[in-house]
């Protein structure tokens, strides 16, 4: 099985000591089941159930009591827990049985010392059905595909791991890391994509999977559709989704089609429950709180990388590249780095946007904003010399402090440089390997500001990684 970050998180709401029963939330084939497989054997005892099978499904709805339900489980099993011996049960694809999802609520209120793990999709449905959503009674833990860090865990390179967590990062791992990024880029994050990939190494043989990934969530439409209309609709969105993410977009006739702009943005927000994309939208603040502005367009976010690539076309020019920046106008590079920053969210409340100033004088924008320390920090994707940073100097006159990112394909450093208007800022420099190590390089920057380069990111005696 690969290994996930979000088992030490498993981890530690096993160990508190007024524990919800918990419900993982995240797109289709993102290794739901597979993470709550992984983390069963750490318990005693592990009951299992799928409720899109009528027998599982019919012992919540044939019962309303939690003793009974529980000792049905046992009779089913051949035997009950022992005294004091943990137990663990995992109700997958609970969407299936409002009646479940409610009664998650008495397992919290009647039987708080059994764990109890559930996985389901548009679970926001629910609250609008007459059923008893235990509101409150309940945690989230959210699962996105597999992020660098994970997929420098499957790989099994230990050494490649051990640079990537080293802060300061050591030169002498640029090359290897900046290869090891490229491969993930191409593949994306899909478990079942980077597990075949792992095991062959040939590109051409994970696309029969991407295409069935894809048909998966086509069949899917049929669940999350209240009318034939919002079918087609849905079903166009997700045929075509995957080639415009990364790009700003309007709801009116999206993707070339006779839509109406509510009606399209209606479906959109029910993929959104779906974990499949997001809308990112901008900000025009350069001050927290962060404010998003949904009358501007947004930008599409999609659940993974690797689908764009097989889609668009775009593995051929990835596996010739040596530079991510430079692949289908710089919007892979964007992608691939927002999807990085989302596996870092703790919850959906958390905001993805970027930032915008539309003017008749001038427009800027900038890739992502970040919310850090009671500021909001800049981060731009790009290739180029500093100098062409003009989104991101603009926003650097208005913001109130002097910290910015800029995520490319060099090494990293920082820079201490002015804006055209003569502002002098901190430039973080940061390799797209390490985009999820952005809150640690921050903290470095903003703690220690006006200390030389070299004392915080020293150059390393040239040690080879291999």
């Amino acid at each position: 099985m690969l290994q996930r970050i979000k088992i030490d998180k498993l981890r530690k709401w096993k160990s508190k000591h007024n524990r919800k029963p918990l419900i993982i939330r995240g797109a289709r084939q993102v290794g739901k089941t597979t993470l709550v497989n992984m983390f069963a054997p750490e318990f005693d005892f592990f009951i299992s159930l799928n409720l899109e099978l009528k027998r599982d499904r019919d012992i919540f709805e044939q019962h309303d009591d939690i003793s009974t339900i529980l000792q049905l489980l046992f009779i089913r099993e051949g035997r009950n827990p022992g005294k004091g011996q943990s137990l663990l049960i995992f109700i997958d694809e609970i969407q299936n049985s409002p009646k479940a999802v409610a009664l998650l609520r008495y397992f919290y209120e009647e039987k708080p010392e059994i764990h109890i793990i559930a996985t389901g999709s548009l679970l926001e449905s629910l609250l609008s059905k007459q059923i008893s959503y235990p509101v409150g009674r309940v945690e989230y833990l959210f699962l996105h595909p597999l992020n660098f860090e994970e997929f420098l865990m499957a790989y099994g390179n230990e050494r490649a791991l051990e640079v990537f967590h080293s802060v300061p990062f050591p030169d002498y791992g640029h090359d290897v890391l900046s290869k090891l990024f490229l491969e993930y880029l191409l593949i994306g994050g899909m478990p079942e994509i980077v597990e075949h990939y792992l095991n062959n190494k040939q590109i051409v043989e994970l696309n029969p999977i991407f295409d069935a990934l894809i048909l998966t969530y086509l069949e899917d439409v049929e669940k999350y559709a209240e009318n034939q209309k919002q079918k087609d609709i849905i079903r166009h969105i997700i045929q075509n989704a995957f080639l415009f993410a990364g790009q700003r977009i309007k709801f009116e006739g999206f993707a070339y089609s006779n839509y109406k702009s509510q009606d399209v943005g209606a479906c959109f927000r029910i993929l959104e429950k779906t974990f499949l994309l997001k809308l990112v939208y901008p900000t025009t603040k350069n001050m927290v709180p962060i404010v998003e502005d949904k009358k501007k367009s947004p930008r599409l976010q999609v659940l993974d990388t690797g689908i764009i690539n097989k889609l668009a076309g775009l593995q051929t020019d990835l596996l010739n590249s040596t530079l991510i920046d430079s692949v289908y106008e710089g919007k892979v590079a964007e992608h691939i780095v927002g999807q990085e920053l989302i596996s870092l969210q703790k919850s959906t409340l958390s905001k993805t946007v970027f930032w915008v100033k539309e003017k008749k004088q001038s427009n800027a924008e900038i890739d992502f904003v970040l919310a850090k320390n009671n500021l909001i920090i800049p981060i731009e994707v790009k290739a180029g010399k500093t100098g062409r940073l003009r989104s991101l100097m603009e926003f650097m006159d208005l913001a109130p402090h002097q910290y910015a990112v800029r995520i490319y394909s060099g090494n990293l450093k920082i820079d201490k440089i002015k804006t055209i208007k003569g502002k002098p800022f901190y430039l973080l420099n940061l390799p797209f390997y390490l985009t999820a190590k952005i809150d640690e390089y921050l903290k470095i920057l903003m703690e220690h500001q006006a200390v030389a380069y070299s004392q915080y990111f020293p150059n390393n005696d040239k040690t080879e990684l291999k």
